[in-house]
């Protein structure tokens, strides 16, 4: 049978582990037939043909051809449909040298395993009815996960909050096709059909499915991370910050203008969001071509920022007793929300650091944080504080505890859904016929059967499963 790019009649291998040298290694196979192939290069090959689901085999991997050893393994075996994938499975465990990882893997292919594809295995389970589709996008997001937090959102999903969150949904929408049905079917009918339907029945689903559209604009940020921006001046200590915040030596650190040209990154957390952290070249004024050029990306990565992190260097804005003009326009005018940073805190005294407080105020810059990359002062606060703006539209408790989205996939899903019942309900109101306010309510049934794979296509899958590793 064959469902888009995958084919579900041929047993499949993959490697599941990293290919570089570890403690242990695992091959994986799946499939019709599974176990009596990986027999054939097992050393207690009827063992392992006559093995119970959910047992674990010692022994060694042999080369058919040649009978020499290649490695000592231990093999768990699965039965269907008792297994991830729903099929007979076979899972080979071990050393983890990448030649030995690549020879049982070649011995599975030469005897009788196709390659597997990207995915393939949570595809089967999805395809043999071990997984929805929320479920199979959870597994790539705990794959993908570099919080806790991300952890915790997708095991939430893993565990079949969202699919009950969207069954629960679609429970509701069948009772109110049934209650419109009922009225289509039976109009002469007075007492079967008066208060079977009403526009309420709608606004009673909008509710919940605008609270799940709205989960993904609240969450995203955990799972997909934010872009912030370190901007500013040049000497204005956004190599120093970098490194700081890193916890290690990065960018280089010069006194002399213009020493970073191009951007850096790397990836830090923020209390639990995932974050991209940019280093960029000192905005200013250059004749140097290559400089300019740099200039010119600062400012466009910070245009398309999630949060700039804007230096200021204190000596310039006592001397001149005002921020400067260029620092002004670029806090004000920024697209990105803008946390304004005065670095060099180790270099100022109480006085200073009161007076620079009252120079912000007057321009209407707000709660200015004011550290020391060196001394490692105020990084702690000025880390809060980014988490604070990044997560302001995530809720008091930082994330949903309960059924939430986790993908633009299944937002899009929910937002089509929405809006077909909001036409809906409000055709209702106006009194259209009640058959074209039943087409609109299948409509976002359908949408709603996307999203946990009921209503499936080829590009749904296509979407769903292409960024999945291969062994997964």
């Amino acid at each position: 049978m064959q469902i888009g790019k995958y084919s579900l009649d041929d047993p499949i291998a993959a490697i599941a582990t990293a290919l570089s040298p570890a403690a242990l290694g695992i091959v994986r196979t799946s499939g019709k037939g599974a176990i009596d192939l990986a027999s054939a290069i097992f050393s207690k090959p009827e063992k392992l043909k006559e093995a119970q689901g959910n047992t674990i085999l010692h022994g060694w991997v042999l080369d058919p051809e040649s009978k020499k050893e290649v490695d000592e393994v231990t093999v768990c075996v699965y039965r269907e449909p008792k297994s991830f994938t729903g099929e007979d499975s076979v899972e080979f465990i071990c050393h983890g040298g990448t030649a030995v990882v690549l020879k049982i893997y070649r011995l599975l292919i030469e005897n009788g395993f196709r390659a597997a594809e990207g995915g393939e295995f949570t595809f089967r389970a999805f395809a043999n009815g071990k997984a929805d589709l929320t479920r199979a996008e959870a597994v790539n997001e705990i794959i993908n996960s570099k919080t806790d937090i991300n952890i915790e959102l997708a095991a939430g999903r893993l565990s079949g909050n969202l699919f009950s969150g969207i069954e629960e949904i679609k429970h509701e929408l069948t009772a109110v096709i049934a209650a419109a049905d009922v009225e289509i079917e039976y109009p002469e009918d007075e007492e079967t059909s008066q208060g079977a339907f009403s526009p309420d029945l709608i606004l009673r689903i909008i509710e919940p499915l605008k609270d799940l559209a709205d989960s993904w604009t609240a969450e995203k940020i955990f799972i997909q991370g934010a872009k912030v921006v370190l901007a500013g001046k040049t000497n204005a200590g956004k190599s120093s910050l970098f490194n700081a915040l890193l916890k290690e030596d990065r960018a280089i650190v010069s006194d002399i203008h213009g020493t970073t040209r191009d951007w850096l990154e790397a990836f830090l957390n923020f209390n639990g969001i995932p974050v991209s952290l940019y280093d960029t070249a000192g905005i200013r004024y250059t004749q140097d071509s290559i400089e300019a050029i740099g200039v010119e990306r600062s400012l466009e990565m910070s245009r398309n920022a999630d949060l700039v992190l804007y230096l200021c260097d204190p000596k310039d804005i006592l001397s001149a007793g005002s921020l400067n003009k260029d620092d002004s326009e670029f806090i004000k005018n920024a697209k990105a929300p803008v946390i304004t940073v005065i670095t060099k805190e180790d270099l100022l005294d109480t006085e200073s650091k009161e007076k620079i407080k009252e120079i912000l105020k007057a321009e209407k810059i707000k709660e200015p944080i004011i550290i020391s990359s060196k001394a490692s002062n105020g990084i702690k606060a000025l880390s809060e504080k980014a988490y604070s703006v990044l997560a302001k539209n995530t809720g008091s408790s930082g994330f949903s505890k309960t059924a939430s989205l986790g993908s633009e996939r299944q937002r899009d899903a929910v937002q089509k859904a929405l809006d077909v019942l909001k036409t809906a309900y409000q055709n209702s109101l106006e009194g259209f016929p009640l058959d074209l306010i039943v087409e609109d309510l299948e409509e976002a049934l359908s949408f709603l059967g996307e999203i946990t794979g009921e209503v499936r296509s080829d590009d749904i899958l296509d979407k769903v499963f292409s960024g999945f590793c291969v062994g997964k």
